[in-house]
């Protein structure tokens, strides 16, 4: 793996990662503007907007013209949204790599936001915020970021909500679009088989006229908690969501890569210690998993599981006494190579295509600005040490940072909160 970066006058970052042998190029556009950067009035707007793009441009002037182009190259194309940033990107055949960045680079710099698209993708919109009101696993994880950060744009989602999207007007996506999509808060991606130096020279031309205005930057994440806390949210399910959590490490604190074995440890893969205990020995869930959630300055390390209703309980305190055992003992010398392994097996197995080289090397500069390598991360990870897991776990896993969000057919959280304890 290899690639180089050029940072241009205007602040605009430029990444080319060929890969000689792969039949495929991708182009991936992400721009520092996401749900974090918005103010509660108009919540939502990031996700709206990246939808938006795609309805058409001055050159394309409608929706069809763009997916038809897309889909007449054999692309896989689409964009997404998160708290930190927005994504487009389309990957095909290398040999379209010129055709496939201009409709790219297109739909991000030309978009016209027409006004009878707007009110049609209101209904869009809403009926995708009402598809995640139906799942029980999306609400428990909206659930608990409200709980973690309340009412602040950390803890509002990304697709906002129906009263703000319904709002919001052509004028909303150019005023947002001007505070944000600007050169310095770009950074394009090339990745495939294509010629590294030509690559460079497109790209520059095809974002020639990126606007070079200031960028509104987002507000720094308040954090206070000192004593565990619970969420319930009533729905008529025959399964009872859960996410159990603590805050935990940002992306920046030099404890992530411990984070991330700690959450091999417990709840990655079928033979992690919570798999084992509530699906091989309590038989109580289908699936269960641990991640650490890391963000720019806040972090939160999570339990996620759907169990027995009736054996709630018993789940949660199953839970707790897991995260409590990596407190307690020290993780064997087997046991923590084994997840070592693991990490790198899946580190390597997620950097094959075009894509996952592009988004690889992508998220990494827009979030810290600096790229380290596979093999870097990879002498990270089995850095780790047994003592420092532990020392991390008796650090986040403390009744003061527990946080528990249930979604299921429970009213009173008062029976939760007194076994909500280490």
């Amino acid at each position: 793996m290899n690639y180089t970066k050029e940072v241009l006058p205007n602040g605009m970052r430029i990444i080319v990662a060929p890969m000689k042998e792969n039949p495929t190029v991708t182009v991936f556009v992400l721009v520092e503007a996401g749900s974090k950067y918005e103010k509660k009035e108009n919540n939502g707007i990031s996700h709206f907007l990246e939808h938006m793009c795609f309805k058409g441009t001055t050159k394309r002037p409608t929706h069809k013209e763009i997916t038809t182009e897309f889909d007449g190259l054999g692309c896989d194309s689409n964009a997404f949204t998160s708290q930190e940033y927005t994504g487009y990107y389309a990957k095909s055949d290398s040999a379209n790599f010129e055709k496939i960045l201009d409709i790219v680079s297109d739909i991000y710099l030309n978009s016209t936001f027409p006004e009878s698209e707007i009110e049609k993708e209101k209904g869009v919109i809403i009926e995708e915020i009402n598809m995640y009101k139906d799942l029980p696993k999306a609400i428990v994880s909206e659930e608990f970021v409200k709980l973690l950060y309340g009412d602040q744009p950390a803890g509002w989602t990304i697709a906002g909500n129906k009263e703000n999207i319904l709002k919001i007007k052509r004028e909303d996506f150019v005023n947002y679009r001007k505070n944000h999509y600007v050169a310095r808060a770009t950074t394009v991606v090339v990745a495939g088989n294509v010629n590294e130096k030509k690559a460079f020279e497109l790209v520059k031309t095809a974002f020639a006229n990126i606007s070079t205005g200031k960028k509104e930057e987002k507000k720094k994440v308040t954090e206070t908690q000192n004593k565990p806390r619970t969420s319930i949210y009533f729905k008529d399910t025959d399964q009872t969501h859960i996410v159990l959590g603590v805050r935990s490490v940002n992306m920046y604190d030099k404890k992530t890569s411990v984070a991330k074995l700690l959450s091999g440890i417990l709840g990655r893969g079928m033979s992690s210690r919570l798999f084992t205990k509530m699906r091989e020995e309590l038989g109580i869930c289908y699936y269960i998993y641990a991640v650490q959630d890391s963000s720019t300055d806040h972090g939160a390390f999570e339990v996620s599981a759907g169990v027995d209703t009736k054996r709630i309980e018993i789940a949660i305190k199953a839970i707790l006494a897991e995260l409590t055992r990596v407190k307690t003992e020290l993780v064997s010398d087997e046991e923590l190579n084994k997840v070592k392994k693991m990490l790198v097996g899946k580190l390597k197995l997620n950097l094959e295509s075009s894509d996952s080289i592009a988004e690889f090397y992508g998220f990494q500069e827009v979030y810290k600005k600096k790229i380290k390598s596979m093999e870097d991360k990879i002498k990270e990870i089995n850095a780790v040490t047994a003592k420092e897991i532990q020392k991390l776990a008796k650090e986040i896993f403390v009744d003061s940072k527990l946080n528990l969000s249930i979604v299921g057919k429970f009213k009173d959280r008062l029976p939760f909160e007194k076994i909500l304890k280490f």
